[in-house]
């Protein structure tokens, strides 16, 4: 059984810890195996039927490369006061410290969180990332109070608050259903 949390990757740099998905290279792989894993099997059928040519070989591959972009996760970081959200061609820095907005849209649906910083900075973040990674959260939240105190994250907070309620509760769930609790 895979446990519920995965514990954020904490690499020392030369100026400040950073705090990383520890469950994206498990994930990349994963999208990686399938996409090879495709173009083996899209093959080996063209092998069997003797249909193989250089046009279906191209083919393949660049539908096994899409399938590997689309199911390529975004690499996500944070340090005391930056959240980095690399994608496969762009990488998105919000500030923490420094958050003019927090959204969480309503629905059952929602599933990234939309954060925007007084520097014009903007990242979405899956929320299963925030879920599986407490350590990110927790460090996410602490830039959100210091923006909050700040004042530049002086608007309408629920959907912060909704969001906090939600990670604290899931979190909550897991360690009860891992002791056996519940």
């Amino acid at each position: 059984m895979k446990p519920p949390h995965r514990f954020a990757r904490v690499v020392q740099d030369a100026h400040r810890d950073v705090l990383y998905d520890a469950g994206w290279p498990g994930e990349a792989r994963a999208a990686a195996g399938c996409a090879a894993l495709l173009l083996a099997v899209s093959l080996t059928v063209e092998v069997g039927t003797d249909h193989l040519t250089l046009l279906h070989t191209a083919g393949f591959i660049a539908l096994s490369s899409a399938l590997l972009v689309i199911l390529l996760p975004a690499r996500v970081a944070a340090t005391p006061d930056l959240l980095i959200v690399q994608g496969l061609w762009t990488t998105r820095t919000v500030r923490t410290d420094r958050l003019s907005a927090v959204v969480w849209p309503t629905g059952g649906t929602a599933h990234r969180v939309i954060l925007r910083d007084t520097e014009g900075g903007r990242a979405e973040i899956d929320l299963r990332v925030l879920s599986a990674n407490p350590a990110l959260w927790l460090r996410l939240d602490a830039g959100a109070r210091t923006s909050v105190r700040r004042g530049t994250l002086n608007g309408d907070t629920s959907d912060l608050a909704r969001l906090s309620l939600h990670l604290h509760s899931e979190t909550a769930r897991s360690v009860l259903k891992v002791s056996g609790l519940g």
